[in-house]
């Protein structure tokens, strides 16, 4: 077995210089035009909304395509510059910083990391673009947009990733450890340095198919075990997380707990009585019918438990009606009494009234 470390490598990185005073440095080079277009185009200005080749088009009257030529040409006088190469060191802290993350970072985490507003993550955002060390690959149908500042590395991870998606199953949901566990055996090629826990789950995040829950479980992202749809998708996760029977009440409070979504106590009841994925085990106690648990009430348990075993005697019947239920021993002998459903031969054995 891989062993992961739990200490991750600058895990709140905090670069040494201020990316605004940077980009501040870097647009001086140009044009009072060229510096107008760069600005609306990466949300460099107070409003930090960044504009279209069209918009910015309309406002100097010109196509979105001289708009896109003077970007261009605007990005590479910036990168010949002699304020570029003053900064130099920067650009190298900043390729540094992201290989300390894993080397390839989903953009929003790697902006996220570096900033909390989004104008200084949009000053981040241009430097990458400037930056030589930096490479992005827009996102597609298996990947997020993404940086990454080693391209054997980012090919080894894009590959792993998809190998890892094609061998889930469509409901597979795996605790993080194990799924980061998972991952390293597709990966073990790649230097000790990057395996670390964080590094891993930045590596999986940059995945398009493969999620993470709100309680910290990975699947396929289609999965409603992953992307929950409602109270019910919740209720599912609450009981499955419990690991065991839990009264309705307290599924609806962890529901709110651990999705921050209001569940009122009377519909989540509702909703668990109409999915088929729950089972009631007892007075108000739900539980997984994948757990093993049989649907229906205490009569039907005992039908079923006859049809699989046989003809029981009473203390037989009791013992494996309360494996499946929570209730007590009288419900179970008031319904095993009834000659609606069930009779009694002259050993004492009850069988399901339909086989007499």
């Amino acid at each position: 077995m891989t062993t992961v470390s739990t200490k991750s490598p600058q895990k709140t990185t905090k670069l040494s210089f201020k990316p605004k005073q940077v980009v501040r440095h870097l647009l001086d080079s140009l044009s009072d035009r060229a510096r107008d277009v760069i600005t609306r185009r990466y949300g460099l200005d107070e409003k930090a909304e960044r504009m279209t080749l069209e918009s910015i088009g309309k406002k100097y009257g010109i196509t979105r395509e001289r708009v896109r030529q003077i970007e261009n040409h605007a990005l590479g006088a910036i990168r010949k510059s002699k304020e570029y190469l003053k900064e130099k060191a920067i650009f190298n802290e900043l390729r540094d910083a992201i290989k300390a993350l894993g080397g390839i970072v989903a953009e929003e985490d790697l902006l996220n990391h570096f900033a909390k507003d989004d104008s200084t993550k949009n000053h981040v955002h241009f430097m990458l673009v400037i930056g030589e060390h930096f490479t992005r690959e827009k996102e597609d149908d298996h990947f997020k947009h993404r940086w990454y500042v080693d391209k054997d590395l980012a090919d080894k991870i894009h590959s792993s990733l998809k190998k890892l998606y094609s061998e889930l199953e469509d409901d597979d949901l795996i605790a993080e450890p194990d799924m980061i566990e998972s991952f390293l055996e597709y990966i073990k090629e790649v230097a000790d340095e990057y395996k670390d826990d964080e590094v891993v789950k930045r590596w999986l995040s940059v995945s398009h198919r493969i999620a993470k829950n709100p309680l910290g479980e990975w699947g396929k992202i289609e999965s409603p075990n992953i992307k929950a749809k409602g109270m019910r998708d919740y209720a599912f996760l609450v009981i499955r997380k419990h690991g065991s029977p839990i009264h309705f009440r307290e599924v609806a409070k962890a529901i709110s707990e651990y999705f921050n979504k209001k569940a009122h106590v009377a519909t989540t009841h509702n909703e668990l009585i109409k999915d088929d994925r729950f089972v009631l085990v007892g007075r108000g106690l739900y539980a997984l019918k994948e757990w093993g648990y049989m649907s229906g009430v205490v009569k039907d348990v005992i039908k079923k438990l006859i049809e699989k075993h046989g003809p029981m005697v009473r203390d037989k019947v009791v013992e494996k009606v309360l494996k499946e239920r929570y209730v007590k021993e009288n419900t179970i002998l008031v319904n095993l009494q009834n000659p609606k459903y069930f009779y009694k031969d002259k050993e004492g054995k009850y069988h399901n009234i339909d086989e007499k």
